[in-house]
C-alpha cells in the first residue's frame, strides 16, 4: 500500500524538472547536457544531410516519419531470417521462421514489443541489440516527435510548417533516452542485472539436476524497454525474472521509468503553449484515472478468490502467477502502471488475475492508453480526447468549441474522430475474426470467457500498441503472428496519420481571443470533462465484449461457478 502512494509522490514530483527539461530540448535551447550532446547531434544531423532549421509541412512531416519506420521493419526481419550466420550467437540459434519474424519485427516498429517467441531460446544477441534495442530508441523516439509536431500545431497560429521529424528524432534520443537508459543500465547493474555476452550457464541443482542459467546484454535492453515505454523482455519471464528486476528497489525504478517521460511530457506541453495550467489539466485527469485503476487492482488481488475461502483456504489474496519479492502491492502497481502506458512489461502473469484485477488492465489498454500513456503516444492520445471534450462543450452551449484559442472546426474533428476509432475498429474487427476461426479457438488454454478474455486482449493489446499479453493464449501461430502483425501496424500507424493532419490544420488557424462564452480548459470542471469523456468514448465502446469476458467471469466466481 505505502509502496503505490510512494510512487504516486515521486511521479509528481519528478514531472515538473523532467518537464522543463523537455520543452528546452525540443525549442532548441541550451540545456546542462550541450556541451556533452551538442557536438554529437551537429555529427549526425551532418552524416544524415539535415539542415537543422529547415522544418516541414504535415505531410512531409508525416511522409518521413512513414519512411523511417518502413525500412527499419524490413532490417530486423531480414536480421531475424538470417541471424544463424552472423556473430554474438554462442547458443548457435537458428533462424526466425517467417510469419514470426514479421511479427516481431511490426511489433518493435510500432513500439509494442509483443513477443510471440521465447526470447532466450529465439533471438541471438546480435537480433537483440541491432535489431530490437535500436527499435526500442526509435519507436520511442519517434513518438515523442509526434506529440512535439502536434503541441506545435496547438501552439503555433498562421503557422504551415509543424517542425522537422528528423530534428526531433533525433533530440528525443540523444538528450532524452540517451541519457537516462545511461543511468537507468548502472542503476539496474548495481541492483544486481546482468550485462555480458557470455555463453549460458550450465549447472548443477542441489537436487542433482541440471539447469541452463541463460546470460547476456539485459541491462542495457532493460532500460530503453522501461525509459521507452517498450516492454519486450530478454527472457520469456520478463520483468518477472531476477536478471531483468532484481530487487523491490529496481521494480520500484522500472514502473517509475515507465511513466517518467509521459508524465513529463504534459509539463511540457504547458511550457510550450505558453500556459502551464494547460498541462497540469492533463496530468490531472491522467492521474485520477491512474489512482482509480491501482486502487480496483490492489484491491481485487488482495480480497483473491472466494472459491477458495469457501474451500477453507486462508484468505491471503491472490498471489498464484506473482513474484514473492514483490507481492500484491508491486504487481498491482507494475499492472496498472504498464498497462495504462503502451509498455507492456509484466512482472506478473496477468492471465492470473482475478477478473476485475484482469478487466482493469484490458480497460487500461483500451482506453487509448491515455492515462500517462507511451512516450508521446500518451500526450497526443490525450490531446485527441482533449479535442473531443471542447468539441461536445461545444455543442452544449451552441457555441463553436475553441482549445488554446484555436477554433475546432469540421475538418479537425474529422481527423480526431479517425484516429479515436482505429482502437475499437481494429480490435473489436480482429477479435470477432478470431474467435470465429478454429485455428484461434484451438489456441486458447480457457474455456468460457475467460477464452474470450484472452482473444480480445492480444488484439486490444496489439492495436494498443502495448505488448502485453494474458500468456494462456498461443499466439505463436501463422494466422495470429500475421493479424497481430498487421493489427501493430494499424493501430499506430492509422492513428498518427490523421493526427499529425490535425496538427497542420491546427498550425495554419489564427488565435482568436478568449471570451466571455470561452469554455476554460485548464480548470476542474474540464478535468472532469475530460476524464468522462475518456470513459465514455474508450471503456463504453468494449463494454459488450467485456460483459461477455472479465465482467461474466467476476459473476461467475462470486457464485462459485468455475470452467474446466
Amino acid at each position: 500500500m505505502w509502496e503505490i502512494v510512494c510512487f504516486a509522490i515521486v511521479l509528481v514530483l519528478v514531472t515538473r524538472p523532467m518537464g522543463l527539461y523537455m520543452a528546452k530540448v525540443f525549442e532548441g535551447e541550451r540545456t546542462w547536457l550541450h556541451p556533452v550532446l551538442r557536438p554529437v547531434e551537429k555529427l549526425i544531423y551532418r552524416l544524415c544531410g539535415v539542415e537543422e532549421t529547415s522544418e516541414q509541412p504535415w505531410t512531409r512531416y508525416a511522409g518521413a516519419l512513414l519512411a523511417f519506420s518502413a525500412i527499419p521493419l524490413l532490417f530486423t526481419y531480414g536480421l531475424e531470417r538470417l541471424q544463424q550466420w552472423f556473430f554474438l550467437n554462442p547458443q548457435g540459434l537458428g533462424n526466425v521462421i517467417p510469419h514470426l519474424a514479421w511479427n516481431t519485427a511490426a511489433s518493435f516498429t510500432t513500439n509494442t514489443n509483443w513477443q510471440s517467441y521465447t526470447p532466450e531460446t529465439t533471438m541471438t544477441y546480435l537480433t537483440q541489440m541491432l535489431g530490437l534495442a535500436t527499435h526500442n530508441f526509435w519507436s520511442a523516439a519517434s513518438g515523442i516527435a509526434v506529440a512535439i509536431a502536434l503541441v506545435r500545431g496547438l501552439a503555433r497560429h498562421s503557422a504551415k510548417t509543424i517542425g522537422n521529424f528528423w530534428v526531433d528524432m533525433t533530440r528525443a534520443t540523444v538528450y532524452v533516452l540517451l541519457p537516462l537508459c545511461i543511468v537507468g543500465a548502472l542503476f539496474l547493474v548495481s541492483q544486481g542485472a546482468i550485462q555480458n555476452f557470455h555463453p549460458y550457464q550450465k549447472v548443477k541443482t542441489l537436487e542433482g539436476a541440471v539447469q541452463t542459467i541463460p546470460q547476456g546484454p539485459v541491462a542495457s535492453q532493460e532500460a530503453i524497454k522501461m525509459i521507452g515505454t517498450n516492454g519486450g523482455g530478454f527472457f520469456n519471464a520478463n520483468s518477472a525474472h531476477p536478471y531483468e528486476n532484481p530487487t523491490p528497489l529496481s521494480n520500484f525504478l522500472q514502473v517509475l521509468m515507465i511513466f517518467l517521460i509521459p508524465a513529463g511530457l504534459t509539463h511540457t506541453f504547458g511550457k510550450m503553449v505558453k500556459d502551464t495550467r494547460q498541462g497540469w489539466a492533463l496530468f490531472a485527469a491522467m492521474f485520477v484515472l491512474f489512482a482509480a485503476g491501482v486502487a480496483v487492482v490492489y484491491w481485487a488481488e488482495a480480497a483473491g478468490n472466494p472459491i477458495l475461502t469457501n474451500m477453507g483456504v486462508a484468505a491471503s489474496g491472490n498471489l498464484e502467477g506473482k513474484e514473492v519479492r514483490f507481492g500484491i502491492p508491486g504487481s498491482a502497481l507494475f499492472t496498472t502502471v504498464t498497462t495504462d502506458a503502451s509498455c507492456g512489461a509484466v512482472n506478473n502473469a496477468h492471465d492470473s488475475l482475478t477478473p476485475i484485477g484482469g478487466l482493469v488492465a484490458l480497460v487500461n489498454i483500451e482506453l487509448g492508453e491515455v492515462i500517462f500513456g507511451g512516450v508521446g503516444a500518451g500526450l497526443y492520445g490525450m490531446l485527441l480526447f482533449a479535442i473531443l471534450a471542447v468539441f461536445l462543450a461545444g455543442l452544449m452551449v451552441g457555441r463553436t468549441p475553441e482549445y488554446l484559442m484555436k477554433k475546432i472546426e469540421q475538418k479537425e474533428v474529422k481527423m480526431v474522430m479517425l484516429a479515436a476509432l482505429v482502437l475499437a475498429f481494429s480490435a473489436l474487427g480482429f477479435s470477432g475474426l478470431g474467435i470465429n476461426l478454429a485455428t484461434v479457438r484451438a489456441s486458447i488454454t480457457n474455456h468460457g470467457p475467460h477464452g474470450l478474455t484472452q482473444v480480445l486482449y492480444a488484439f486490444s493489446s496489439a492495436v494498443g500498441n502495448n505488448g502485453s499479453a494474458f500468456a494462456g493464449l498461443n499466439a505463436a501461430t501463422p494466422f495470429l503472428d500475421t493479424a497481430l502483425g498487421l493489427a501493430m501496424l494499424f493501430g499506430r500507424f492509422l492513428m498518427i496519420v490523421p493526427l499529425l493532419a490535425a496538427a497542420g490544420s491546427l498550425a495554419a488557424k489564427r488565435q482568436v481571443p478568449v471570451s466571455a462564452g470561452t469554455f476554460p480548459t485548464h480548470g476542474p470542471l474540464f478535468v472532469v470533462l475530460l476524464i468522462g469523456v475518456v470513459i465514455i468514448v474508450g471503456a463504453l465502446t468494449f463494454f459488450p465484449a467485456l460483459s461477455l469476458g472479465p465482467i461474466v467471469e467476476h459473476m461467475l466466481m462470486q457464485h462459485g461457478k468455475v470452467w474446466s
